[in-house]
């Protein structure tokens, strides 16, 4: 309070957490796909996502969906909490507890959501545990879906969001409300309630266990067998009889 004019002197927002900017991902996506000596047309390729993307993405233009920085990800074989860990952190493998401080996760705002990354100095881990700002409010075409290989948990912290399905299918889902999917199925998160949703959201892709199973029961699957030649039968001759 100003003791001379009676108003309230502004502070700064207490505990802000670290935002990964446009610019700063934009280098550290470049950084990575230099590294590999790739031009964008390799990383492209390699990727699956398009050459015009990931240039505006490196440039800071654009900001990329879960699927996109996934997809990216996985082709440069990169730990993504390398790209979405604070600066000057390097994150390590998990050898003991990881904490994350109410409200110290890496925040990246996306296409739809503004994700709160957590967990993010330790490497190699397979889940990926966000608290996303839901700011999509429609859905606007077949581009808004996201899929990508593995399974994904929301649980709704406030507000209320619908969950569409590239297969026609819409949940609604209030607060306390929670959700578990194929996350190859295309989705896409709307906030539905006067304020943004807010979610706890959970995403792990395919484990190798998992990957050598499915890959060891197609190599187990029998093979069709070709249908047997019919076999001929010979007809026995009718026995003599005695005294004939």
């Amino acid at each position: 309070m100003n003791p001379h004019t009676g108003t309230r002197t502004a502070t700064k927002p207490k505990d802000e957490p670290p935002t990964l900017d446009r610019t700063t991902f934009g280098h550290r996506l470049r950084s990575a796909r230099k590294r590999f000596g790739w031009t964008l047309a390799q990383l492209a390729e390699r990727s699956g996502v398009s050459i015009t993307t990931i240039s505006r993405a490196e440039r800071g233009q654009l900001a990329l969906g879960y699927e996109n920085f996934t997809a990216l990800g996985r082709a440069l074989e990169m730990d993504m909490n390398a790209m979405f860990a604070g600066a000057g952190v390097k994150p390590a493998q998990l050898d003991g507890p990881v904490v994350t401080r109410a409200g110290k996760g890496v925040v990246y705002r996306g296409l739809s959501i503004a994700y709160e990354f957590l967990g993010t100095t330790a490497a190699g881990k397979q889940m990926s545990p966000i608290v996303g700002t839901v700011h999509a409010r429609r859905i606007h075409g077949p581009e808004d879906f996201v899929r990508h290989a593995g399974e994904e948990f929301a649980y709704v912290l406030s507000g209320e969001i619908e969950v569409h399905f590239d297969n026609g299918e819409v949940l609604h889902m209030a607060r306390g409300d929670s959700l578990y999917f194929d996350s190859r199925l295309g989705h896409a998160y709307i906030s539905v309630s006067r304020q943004l949703a807010r979610i706890v959201g959970m995403t792990i892709g395919e484990s190798r266990h998992m990957q050598s199973a499915r890959e060891g029961e197609a190599r187990k699957a029998p093979v069709p067998a070709k249908p047997a030649a019919p076999k001929t039968v010979k007809a026995k001759a009718p026995a003599s009889r005695k005294g004939a």
